[in-house]
């Protein structure tokens, strides 16, 4: 089969690989019709290569049609069209039992102490294949599969359940925003799109904070309040102007490590592409590698008392962050991975609405073959020609 192949960092392909097969009871083969391209993937198309081989096969943002199932396998049968979850979780351990699927005990990477493997993510969570390919193992097949209508319409009306939506959800959970509250989103790439709208469905006021000007426009259309970021600006001041001198209630980081700014760590990253492979791996898991300007920022401008959400995906062991900042003014912090499953009772309604609540359909700027991921995966990341969203269709 074809798939998108690590090489180094900045270098992935498309190449033939061999096809995927049942090694477990309650794996499943699923042909992949539509995957995506994730903001964290692009952390391992640079910064976090040293966590990857050459020959390991990317993402983590698939669905598709059940070829093959296991034996075990009474969830789902062949012909469901399913999406699949990017963490991998039994559905039946102390954590999963708490609605912690990216804890699951079952799957835990305990040799580097991370939790839930994922699809397609570094050594750090069990170098599993990647679902940016025409097939995909799925192990656990009996628990994590979300199936959805086969006549429900496009991929694009459920494809973002695998992560966007759900990790989305999850940050305005965690944002505990006030009923009639505001919340600020710093970072418009899908995931800060998404958690402004569905905190805009559920009542809040939302400003939304980015640089890149066509993330600000989809933004705009979509109803929510915007704010162009220069650099250096203090934005938590225009923030206070904006919410009687306070700040918001909340704030959503969901820009995480390759947010602008700290001179340090940009040099930090530099240093890992120039060290040895293990080098560089040590640095990226023992030391401050992340710029953290979007948390800082966040932290300024969350009013006292109130809540700060991050989803953004942050790598390093000893950032430092103002922790005298956080206790005076009496922060609430929650982050994490996306417990996917926990949320999609909540969410598939609004998809199976035809009035599309969310407006999912304006999410997905480029639609590419498999065969273009390497030029998807370099205009994502340079943000080029007004990109937000990649989709791939194997």
């Amino acid at each position: 089969m074809k798939a998108v192949v690590w090489h180094d960092r900045e270098d992935v392909r498309v190449d033939r690989v061999p096809d995927p097969r049942l090694v477990e009871d309650n794996d499943a083969i699923v042909r992949i019709t539509t995957t995506a391209i994730c903001g964290s993937d692009l952390h391992l198309y640079g910064v976090l290569g040293p966590l990857m081989e050459p020959g390991d096969i990317m993402g983590h943002e698939p669905m598709g049609i059940v070829e093959e199932v296991g034996p075990a396998i009474t969830n789902i049968a062949v012909g469901d069209r399913v999406v699949i979850p990017f963490t991998i979780s039994c559905g039946r351990c102390f954590m999963c039992d708490r609605g912690l699927y990216s804890q699951c005990e079952t799957t835990q990477v305990r040799e580097y102490g991370c939790g839930a493997a994922l699809f397609g993510y570094t050594k750090l969570y069990g170098q599993v294949p990647g679902g940016q390919a025409e097939y995909l193992r799925v192990p656990h097949a009996d628990f994590i599969p979300i199936k959805v209508p086969a006549d429900g319409g496009d991929d694009e009306r459920f494809i973002y359940l695998s992560d966007v939506l759900p990790t989305a959800w999850q940050a305005v959970e965690y944002a505990a925003i006030p009923d009639g509250g505001s919340v600020a989103v710093f970072g418009l790439g899908p995931i800060g799109q998404m958690s402004a709208r569905i905190a805009r469905h559920r009542g809040a006021r939302v400003i939304a904070i980015d640089r890149v000007p066509e993330r600000l426009e989809m933004a705009r259309r979509n109803g929510i309040e915007v704010l162009h970021l220069e650099d250096d600006e203090p934005i938590g001041d225009r923030l206070r102007d904006m919410t009687q001198g306070r700040g918001p209630d909340a704030v959503i980081d969901a820009v995480g490590m390759e947010a602008h700014g700290s001179p340090i760590t940009g040099f930090t990253h530099q240093m890992t592409r120039l060290l040895p492979d293990k080098l560089a791996e040590t640095l990226l898991r023992k030391a401050g590698v992340d710029r953290l300007a979007a948390l800082v920022g966040a932290i300024d401008a969350v009013r006292r008392g109130g809540t700060l959400s991050i989803v953004g995906v942050y790598g390093g062991m000893l950032d430092p962050l103002p922790m005298l900042t956080l206790f005076d003014k009496q922060i609430q912090v929650r982050m994490g991975q996306a417990n996917v499953k926990r949320w999609i009772d909540a969410i598939m309604p609004l998809l199976a609405d035809g009035a599309d609540p969310l407006n999912v359909g304006d999410l997905a700027t480029h639609r590419l073959p498999l065969d273009e991921a390497p030029e998807g995966y370099r205009m994502f990341r340079g943000k080029h020609d007004g990109a937000v969203k990649v989709l791939l269709r194997p």
